[in-house]
């Protein structure tokens, strides 16, 4: 018989607080094309996107973090130093150690809660988000902020006609809770590795640092690039369109509803173009809204999916208490999809 005390946390976790930063900077597509051989129009039918932010110096992984944090923690109505953990996903921060979380803990006051990042691409933000339930329900913390921050413009290669137009830059958080029925169910989430050559960073950071120039690839002027994000757009379209809206549907069917019962849908701000799809796969009624937060922000990755949902809740297309579908795919290959009941 064992002798260790069993957990105990709260019987159910939700969401409490959502919060968002945007750069100041917008980018038009105009600013892209100064670099590649495109057009506005192509941009827009690919991709669905317009303008995208971009970070200035001082708006850092960590700035914007806190900024967004800020805003989830008021939203919440909870404060800084009740937080028991944070989780940060993100693919941007370049220091290998250490993770960025405990210097986002410590910047918006939250004393010395267990603090991590993980690297999940634009399914972060639902892996971080089901850890958090996990703490709730387990009892090792009542209240855990999750970010999802990217500057992706700085893994852009703006040379790259087929991913100069897709990258933006952003923080989203939400704070996670107790709750005394389900508000975040059951999440389907899984990887397939076989297929991680489609989205990767062009160079190792090794190869980088070893500075052998006949393994790195060089700009228009000869220069060394920085590592950049590349990816093979035809397999990931495929990918995304035909198998996500299948685990999209999975995680209707583990939380026991069926599209019909939504009043929200939040994928991935990756492409307007598969958005259409897997809302025509899911039948999705007309009374759902539809986050299509890609227009003007862009792909910013692990931020995407807290960044749509806090435009969405600030501009009325959502409320509070709608029973919304999240869902996020990407590098790795790797995805997250569950149902939630937005704060």
């Amino acid at each position: 018989m064992s002798k260790i005390k069993p957990s105990k946390g709260a019987p159910y976790a939700r969401i409490m607080g959502v919060g968002g930063y945007r750069p100041t900077r917008v980018v038009p597509n105009e600013v892209i094309l100064e670099t590649i051989d495109s057009s506005d129009e192509w941009i827009r039918s690919r991709s669905g996107i317009a303008t995208r932010h971009w970070a200035s110096d001082e708006e850092t992984v960590a700035a914007m973090s806190v900024e967004a944090s800020g805003k989830a923690i008021a939203d919440a109505g909870i404060a800084p130093e009740q937080i028991g953990a944070v989780v940060v996903s993100t693919v941007s921060h370049f220091k290998q150690t250490p993770a960025i979380a405990t210097e986002i803990a410590d910047k918006i006051g939250a004393g010395k809660p267990a603090a991590f990042d993980i690297s999940a691409g634009c399914a972060g933000f639902g892996y971080g988000l089901t850890l958090a339930k996990g703490m709730i329900t387990d009892g090792s913390a009542e209240y855990v902020l999750v970010i999802g921050v990217e500057r992706l413009s700085d893994l852009t290669d703006l040379e790259d006609r087929a991913t100069a137009f897709l990258f933006g830059d952003g923080a989203g958080a939400v704070i996670v809770g107790p709750a005394t029925e389900p508000q975040i169910g059951p999440t389907v989430w899984g990887s397939e590795g076989d297929k991680s050559e489609t989205i990767k960073q062009t160079v190792s950071w090794n190869d980088l640092h070893v500075g052998d120039v006949s393994k790195l690839p060089l700009d228009s002027k000869g220069n060394i690039k920085f590592p950049a994000i590349t990816q093979e757009g035809q397999a990931v379209f495929r990918w995304a369109v035909f198998e996500m809206a299948k685990v999209a549907q999975q995680a209707l069917d583990a939380a026991g509803i069926t599209a019909d019962d939504l009043d929200v849908f939040i994928p991935h701000q990756a492409n307007e173009r598969i958005i259409d799809s897997m809302v025509k796969t899911l039948k999705l009624p007309e009374h759902v809204t539809v986050a299509r937060d890609v227009r003007t922000t862009g792909n910013t990755s692990a931020a995407s999916i807290p960044l749509a949902m806090e435009r969405l809740l600030a501009t009325g297309e959502a409320k509070s208490g709608d029973t919304a579908l999240v869902i996020g795919f990407g590098a790795g290959l790797v995805y997250a999809a569950t149902v939630v009941t937005l704060p």
